[in-house]
């Protein structure tokens, strides 16, 4: 039986032909949504549409009076690069959804690169990041760019998916794998995942020193919108 449906619009015209995606979804822990929320601060993107489905939590944010979708696109045109970001944690039955819509719009979009990060349990990985891939050439960028590859393990999440959907559509997909002592944000996985993404994808940086800054801010309002959703969600799937 087919899940709910993903509806996603662009609220803007969209040119990332040969460019990049970098997936914000929390799947496991908000050190990834945080990453690329202060990505988005720190290197001039702008909104250019809405992902939704009505098995997200019911929740608009209000952002300088204006309402907001919780989970959004944003694109930096120069670099061509564009970020799915989400304020909430969506529902586990839903990564699938989730990560197959992240790649039906890359596709569409001739996307080269989709670049996903998630907390994992690695023996060993107390600091710095491993990574895998869903194509020899993706897995070629990943030596190109000095990142050490992932022999064996598990990568969960929307992350997993969308290695799994990579690997069957030819669709390249880099999976940034880093530690997390516990679900709560940690600015210093943050660091890692921010300095790991800027070495895959050519223009997009994240500002050291504002970096923590952003990290507070976005953690704040994420936490905000996932209290405000919890809920609602915990109604959606009991």
């Amino acid at each position: 039986m087919p899940g709910p449906e993903i509806r996603i619009k662009e609220t803007e015209e969209i040119d990332l032909e040969g460019g990049y995606l970098i997936d914000g979804f929390p799947s496991v822990g908000l050190s990834s949504a945080i990453a690329t929320e202060s990505m988005i601060h720190t290197s001039r993107f702008r909104q250019a549409g809405i992902i939704d489905s009505d098995a997200f939590p019911a929740v608009s944010l209000v952002r300088d009076g204006a309402p907001n979708h919780p989970a959004r696109i944003f694109v930096n045109g120069d670099l061509k690069v564009g970020i799915f970001s989400s304020y909430v944690t969506v529902h586990e039955s839903m990564h699938r959804a989730v990560a197959d819509a992240m790649l039906d719009w890359a596709g569409g979009h001739g996307v080269a690169l989709i670049v996903s990060g998630v907390a994992v349990k690695i023996p060993g990985l107390e600091s710095g990041v491993l990574a895998a891939a869903s194509t020899a050439p993706a897995r070629e960028r990943l030596s190109g760019a000095g990142i050490g590859a992932l022999a064996q393990g598990t990568v969960p999440g929307i992350t997993g998916c969308l290695l799994n959907g990579g690997m069957m559509r030819g669709q390249d997909v880099v999976a940034i794998l880093f530690h997390s002592a516990s679900q709560h944000p940690d600015f210093g996985a943050s660091v890692e995942l921010c300095n790991a993404m800027s070495k895959l994808v050519p223009g997009a940086s994240c500002d050291i020193g504002q970096l923590q800054d952003e990290a507070r801010k976005a953690e704040k309002a994420i936490r905000e919108a996932e209290d405000e959703a919890r809920h609602l969600r915990d109604g959606m799937y009991a």
